[in-house]
């Protein structure tokens, strides 16, 4: 892990297996990162082990937050890409959805993220707010009057 950070930290282009393999010392080769990302790591515990030993006040005063983040996207190709609501744009848009879980130091008012999760809607939610898009619009279509003048209608008098 050490190798692929400092690899990250002191590259300037593209961050690649083989840019970081290129920019890592003795111990960093194109497979030793090819490993690194294939091994499977206990994030939620190297978190905290990190917030514990570098941020934790015994004596300070902490609460627990989460918050789900919508990041606009276009394409069609990005995993997790779907319609989400954005509280910015007070609408339904195409982008990608994360749960953000913090510990919130009061005394400092600074968060500290411990996990952040993709979310990704199943197949049976994406049917379901499918269903419920198309009933919505059968159902203004249905309400809608005609633009223009109705047929048969003759001149009025005001008075």
């Amino acid at each position: 892990m050490s190798q692929v950070i400092f690899g990250m930290l002191v590259s300037s282009v593209r961050i690649t297996m083989l840019g970081l393999s290129r920019w890592t010392e003795k111990g960093g080769s194109y497979r030793t990162i090819q490993r690194f990302y294939q091994s499977v790591l206990p994030w939620k515990a190297i978190h905290w082990l990190f917030f514990r030993e570098g941020f934790l006040e015994p004596g300070d005063e902490y609460f627990a937050a989460g918050d789900e983040v919508v990041v606009s996207k276009a394409g069609k190709e990005t995993h997790g890409l779907d319609r989400f609501f954005s509280g910015i744009q007070q609408r339904v848009i195409p982008s990608l959805s994360f749960f953000a879980f913090s510990l919130v130091n009061v005394r400092e008012e600074r968060s500290y993220p411990l996990q952040a999760v993709q979310v990704v809607k199943s197949a049976e939610e994406k049917a379901a707010s499918k269903i419920k898009a198309e009933a919505k619009k059968a159902r203004k279509t249905a309400d809608k009057k005609k633009p223009g003048r109705p047929k048969g209608s003759k001149n009025k008098d005001n008075q």
